[in-house]
């Protein structure tokens, strides 16, 4: 029995180490003077200096958090009407159509999704730049944030619709405080999901965006092709943190004990 309950912890060390070595790996030689990944010579913070100096570099990052934010919330607000439409949808065989057409989206590989977008774009003479990269984050995150809803949905019970009703509330007010409150923890997993795929995607970012306009992943990748230089260790590096220390924020503040309520004084 102890040997059985010991695999488990050492297959997921050994899973946690995969992941992680890499990423530890890079951010060790982010500190070394030499210049290259091969002789760790001594520590210095220059790289990380030259990123902060790097003035181009710092409007990409704005960028793509920029971009990551917007289409995260409109594709949230679209994605969570969507998700609703299609789960009150009285025909059965358009509800499930709907929702075969909303999981091909989420298996379709990105190069033919990137492409697809590219072609749409030039025929109807977008502009490849900021907008054609919002467009298409926002149209491969709409089916990530119905994916997130329609679990919560199937969940709530039609009692409490039909209670709202009994008590005389109008549509509008059945959503604002009946729907919507029951499916908040679906609405806020698909906004972060998004938010999570805008910032990481690259394949369709790579066809969609133009010249004059880059993302981080597409920036990183063509800096990779000239010559893999420590700056991108040190960009790599506090990505990693930020993102780390946001988990971790929020990770605190959704378990942390709740203090009882004082009473009153009368």
């Amino acid at each position: 029995m102890e040997r059985n309950g010991k695999l488990p912890k050492i297959y997921l060390t050994a899973v946690f180490l995969v992941l992680y070595a890499p990423i530890f790996y890079l951010i060790f030689y982010s500190f070394n003077s030499g210049g290259t990944m091969s002789h760790f010579e001594s520590f210095t913070w220059e790289h990380y200096a030259a990123v902060f100096e790097d003035k181009r570099l710092i409007i990409i990052v704005l960028n793509t958090v920029v971009v990551a934010l917007l289409s995260a919330l409109i594709s949230t607000a679209i994605g969570v009407m969507g998700a609703i439409t299609i789960h009150y949808m009285k025909n059965k065989a358009m509800r499930n159509a709907m929702l075969s057409m909303n999981s091909i989206l989420m298996v379709s590989p990105d190069v033919i999704i990137g492409a697809s977008f590219l072609i749409l774009f030039t025929l109807v003479g977008i502009k490849l730049g900021f907008a054609s990269v919002l467009l298409s984050h926002i149209a491969f995150s709409i089916p990530i944030v119905v994916i997130m809803v329609l679990p919560k949905l199937q969940e709530m019970s039609p009692t409490l619709i039909d209670a709202a009703l009994d008590l005389g509330a109008t549509r509008k007010e059945i959503m604002s405080r009946v729907i919507l409150p029951f499916i908040k923890p679906g609405i806020f997993a698909g906004f972060f999901l998004a938010l999570t795929y805008s910032l990481d995607d690259f394949a369709v970012t790579f066809f969609v965006t133009g010249n004059g306009f880059s993302t981080l992943s597409v920036e990183i990748y063509s800096m990779a092709r000239t010559g893999v230089t420590l700056t991108i260790n040190a960009l790599s590096g506090l990505i990693f943190v930020i993102t780390a220390g946001l988990i971790l924020g929020y990770y605190f503040l959704t378990n942390r004990p709740k203090t009882p309520a004082r009473g009153l004084k009368r």
